[in-house]
């Protein structure tokens, strides 16, 4: 059983590459910033204060999340497509931040870390979730190719948006997630950084799958 964490700021192409790993190597992929991305959907949707800790923990509660063939279903429907848009980006970076929050998820995906081999892709999985991963990579690229990645993804789901919009996104979410309270984005010690500027995915894919190989020779 080996279990593979992939960290990096937003837009470095974490997701995709840990899904292209996942299927490499035939194991549970467990996307954690989309688990953000559907509790930061369901507080928006109930218009939940987030300062109101007693009613965050209520719902956090009564929250299930789950993912089955790679879909992501929160209190029993998919949300794929809902919690992919620029508002709820936002929304995931500010819930992100929250104690209860974190403390949910990170018991949820350790859980997933025990039972069986997995690559997990966020921003803390190799500093806090799992720091005892077999493999740990940092994913990294400029703020303007993550922006222009992001910018190009949103527009081919019919979403009305400015690449400049999405830059200053982009700036926000480095700034909130490296200088946050609780465990903020950073680099683990033992990571191989990796950065993603000008390479294609099977490129990047490629030299994680090398490293791992490797490894186990």
């Amino acid at each position: 059983m080996i279990t593979i964490a992939i960290d990096g700021p937003s837009g470095a192409g974490k997701s995709t590459i840990a899904k292209k790993v996942a299927e490499r190597l035939s194991v549970e992929y467990i996307d954690t910033g989309a688990m953000y991305r559907a509790v930061g959907y369901k507080v928006s949707s109930l218009g939940l204060d987030l300062g109101d800790e007693k009613a965050l923990k209520d719902m956090l509660a009564s929250t299930d999340i789950d993912f089955v063939s790679g879909d992501i279903i929160l209190d029993g429907v998919c949300v794929n497509d809902k919690i992919r848009t620029s508002e709820i980006s936002q929304m995931a970076s500010k819930v992100s931040a929250l104690g209860p929050v974190r403390e949910k998820l990170v018991e949820l995906q350790r859980a997933m870390g025990k039972k069986k081999s997995v690559i997990m892709d966020g921003r803390d999985i190799g500093t806090n979730v799992l720091t005892d991963a077999t493999y740990k990579f940092f994913m990294t690229a400029s703020a303007e190719e993550r922006a222009k990645r992001r910018y190009d993804e949103l527009i081919a789901k019919g979403e009305i948006i400015t690449f400049e919009q999405v830059l200053e996104d982009i700036n926000a979410r480095d700034k909130n997630d490296m200088e946050r309270e609780l465990n903020p984005l950073r680099k683990a010690e033992d990571a191989m950084e990796i950065d993603t500027t000008g390479l294609s995915i099977e490129e990047v894919t490629d030299v994680i799958l090398k490293n791992i190989v490797t490894s186990e020779e």
